[in-house]
């Protein structure tokens, strides 16, 4: 297959998970992928499992440090895609947010993303007709206990996106979220670690066609990214299992 051939692709949190898929499936799709994180030694795998025809790259930046951005930014070439996977989630009962909590989770999975995307199209690089994807969440409807910081970040950025959309609706740029439910990555580990065992178990029971793979999600970013959703924007595709 050849839906996004000599298309270039910008991934965001390409060192695991959704982002990591996302990056594999789109350069098997005959892209030349992009790929950023904070962990080099994670993101060198990421690249090696890319397809080898492809023109890739690879820039470790910590998207919260401008500085990072600002110089991933001057390296980027022209983009016809851009798939925001970068992200956190930090659960904890209301009683116990601080500020730094709040800081933590809102300057990765808001903040971070729409500077990023302002000083993309500052400079210009995206192409029209290009395809932004944005990875959002299904807690936004299915909320559980200590995940109010996550929900809040994503419940901004859902907003943000449908404005986006129609911002750039003259150039032909399409923007998307995805809201997976839950999916087993290395951000579901972090939050097994913190809530009731008995509580995560019953979240995952929900789904009827049991929990997401990291391949499910990618497989949805890739149809956004392609011609084939050229007619799709402002939209949130919901990966449920079911629910």
């Amino acid at each position: 297959m050849d839906d996004l051939k000599n298309k270039t692709i910008l991934v965001t949190g390409a060192s695991s998970g959704i982002g990591k898929e996302c990056a594999i499936l789109a350069s098997k799709e005959g892209a030349n992928i992009i790929i950023t994180g904070r962990n080099v030694e994670r993101l060198k795998d990421t690249f090696e499992k890319l397809d080898k025809s492809g023109n890739h790259k690879l820039f470790a930046a910590d998207l919260c440090n401008q500085s990072d951005v600002d110089s991933l930014i001057l390296n980027l070439p022209k983009l016809d895609g851009i798939v925001f996977s970068a992200g956190v989630s930090n659960v904890l009962p209301a009683k116990f947010i601080r500020k730094k909590h709040i800081d933590e989770t809102m300057d990765l999975n808001f903040n971070s993303v729409v500077l990023l995307t302002a000083g993309i199209l500052s400079k210009k690089l995206i192409n029209n007709n290009a395809s932004l994807v944005f990875i959002s969440s299904a807690v936004t409807k299915y909320p559980y206990v200590g995940a109010s910081l996550y929900i809040a970040g994503k419940m901004a950025l859902d907003g943000y996106v449908k404005v986006l959309a129609l911002e750039l609706a003259a150039k032909k740029i399409r923007c998307n979220t995805i809201s997976p439910n839950f999916v087993k990555t290395p951000l579901l580990g972090t939050e097994e670690q913190l809530i009731m065992e008995e509580a995560i178990e019953k979240h995952k029971n929900i789904h009827p066609l049991g929990m997401g793979m990291p391949e499910d999600v990618a497989n949805a970013a890739v149809y956004l990214l392609s011609e084939k959703a050229k007619w799709l924007t402002g939209t949130n595709l919901f990966l449920g299992g079911g629910i």
